[in-house]
């Protein structure tokens, strides 16, 4: 199949598959004497899993190391457990760092509750720094 295609089957941008070509996460094309790149039907699935791994936010670096490890099916999975482990920890991680955001923008918006002129908003007042102390 043309890159075009491929890219409306796989979901993903002409560019991307390009990109993604270039830096080996899919095979290469065949070309037609006019020069269009040909696809197979397993670079299709490889980009399919490329794009899953994508949106659980795996890096291209990841994803390559994923593809080198599934062409060895018989070694043991201890990679990809640890890989997945490390982006479980991130998830929390980012959880944790979004709730608090959530309790301080909801502190902030609580400090203006009403309409009132700019110079008198609470929110406003709550972002400005503390007034320096001279010692």
């Amino acid at each position: 199949m043309k890159i075009g295609k491929l890219s409306k089957s796989s979901g993903c941008s002409i560019q991307t598959i390009r990109y993604y070509e270039k830096v080996g996460l899919i095979a290469a094309s065949s070309r037609t004497e006019g020069n269009f790149r040909l696809y197979d039907n397993h670079t299709l699935e490889k980009l399919q899993f490329i794009k899953h791994c994508r949106s659980l936010d795996l890096t291209l670096k990841e994803i390559k190391q994923l593809n080198e490890l599934k062409s060895s099916p018989e070694s043991g999975c201890e990679e990809v457990n640890y890989m997945i482990d490390h982006h479980l920890n991130l998830v929390e991680s980012r959880i944790e760092e979004l709730k608090k955001l959530h309790l301080d923008l909801s502190t902030l918006r609580h400090r203006c509750t009403s309409s009132k002129k700019v110079g008198q908003c609470g929110i406003l007042e709550g972002l400005a720094p503390p007034p320096h102390t001279h010692k």
